[in-house]
């Protein structure tokens, strides 16, 4: 393995952890711990999945992964359109947070 895929890869799994621990403990951690069904789990850890696999992490393709993940998922749980809404601006607000994190 490279040196920068080595490097990628730290990067990448910095990013999902940052991530992780936004949606768990952030700001709102405790209330979105109480409110979180089942489904908005497992779309948020298949975004943080997938953003593993991401050759490149910034603001436009996490914003992208977020909006795929959420077709299938308002598809698939018949979610309604205003709480997914809620969900993906609150999925893609934690863009913020994870680019702090990659920088370091």
């Amino acid at each position: 393995m490279k040196k920068s895929e080595k490097i990628i890869g730290g990067i990448a799994l910095a990013a999902v952890a940052a991530a992780a621990t936004y949606f768990l403990t952030g700001k709102r951690g405790a209330e979105n711990r109480e409110k979180i069904a089942a489904w908005t789990l497992k779309m948020k850890g298949e975004v943080l999945e997938k953003m593993k696999k991401l050759k490149t992490i910034n603001k436009e393709a996490y914003h992208a992964l977020v909006d795929e993940v959420a077709v299938r998922y308002e598809r698939a749980e018949r979610v309604g359109a205003e709480e997914m809404e809620h969900l993906k601006n609150e999925v893609k607000g934690a863009w913020s947070h994870i680019s702090k994190q990659l920088v370091k």
